[in-house]
């Protein structure tokens, strides 16, 4: 019953560990979209560990779990992990485990359905503003212009994703601003940044307690905009897109001295306008590679018993 304990406290430390040091690197600002990647394979980890560990102390408290885990692997595999051992505790670590589970799952769907209403509520409220005209396909324009005093835009995902941007927006947006933002949240929409966003906030709100979930959470909603930053500079300039945040958020109060809720945004117009030097190719395939092999211990923990069983 040594594994199911060590894939816990692997796992366990991962969630402590990974989130300072991805606090003190400096490169994920030069290489959101590499940050990203990151961040999800260390949740995978957590997770793979929790699934794993649960799997086998399952399998160490009831012997009909056991027989569908190891089928007919050889009798010396199944010794190897000490399943006898386990007793009691097993199986508690097992139900506790299957319990976090099933909560992780029912938060993604919360997460997911809220999502869906608010979406759904964001769209009447849209025919309700700028009703179809006869003869309209509801959806059929991608950019929709709403009357409004206060200058806005943003994506609406769905099956027919539509830009929504106000006329006080407009009257800002000068020059090649209004595409490089039609280009920013196109960015959210190709690389399907509202999935990480509900994942992320399905893990933080259903374990607050946890470091690594609350600290994905966060990351997660700050690169993606970073990312899709970048997106929008590589086809406009980052001048572009800096001045078309500076017009969309002045009056919001977010470059005074109070934290507002977009306090964030300062901090992009910033990286935009003082752009750090990125990573080399190198460097950043290694990155993408070494994190790519942070879920692969806890499956490498996991399996060594049997692999030296067999050999």
């Amino acid at each position: 019953m040594m594994v199911p304990a060590a894939l816990l406290l692997l796992g366990a430390l991962a969630a402590v560990v990974a989130p300072r040091l991805l606090a003190r690197a400096d490169w994920p600002d030069r290489e959101p979209v590499v940050a990203l990647w990151v961040w999800q394979c260390v949740v995978a980890a957590v997770l793979l560990c929790c699934v794993l560990s649960m799997t086998l102390s399952a399998a160490a408290a009831w012997v009909a779990v056991r027989g569908h885990v190891f089928g007919s692997a050889p009798r010396s595999v199944v010794d190897a992990y000490a399943l006898s051992t386990g007793g009691t505790w097993a199986a508690t670590t097992a139900v506790a485990l299957a319990c976090g589970g099933a909560w992780t799952a029912t938060m993604l769907a919360r997460e997911i359905v809220r999502a869906r209403a608010r979406r759904r509520q964001r769209r009447a409220e849209l025919l309700v503003r700028a009703p179809l005209l006869p003869g309209e396909e509801p959806g059929a324009d991608r950019l929709v212009v709403l009357e409004g005093e206060r200058p806005d835009a943003w994506w609406l995902p769905g099956t027919a994703p539509q830009l929504v941007i106000t006329t006080a927006a407009l009257r800002r947006l000068k020059g090649r601003q209004l595409d490089a933002v039609l280009a920013h949240e196109q960015g959210h929409a190709r690389a399907r940044h509202d999935w990480l966003l509900h994942c992320s906030a399905a893990l933080a709100v259903g374990f607050p307690q946890v470091p690594v979930f609350a600290a994905f959470r966060g990351e997660m909603h700050r690169l993606v905009e970073l990312a899709a930053d970048d997106v929008a500079s590589r086809r406009f300039g980052r001048l572009t897109i800096a001045l078309a945040l500076v017009e969309l958020n002045e009056d919001r109060g977010v470059f005074g001295p109070c934290p507002t809720p977009g306090a964030h945004v300062p901090q992009r117009v910033n990286r935009l306008l003082t752009p750090p030097d990125r990573l080399t190719a190198a460097r950043r395939l290694r990155l993408t590679a070494a994190a790519a092999l942070v879920p692969v211990i806890p499956v490498l923990v996991a399996f060594v018993p049997g692999l030296r069983a067999l050999g």
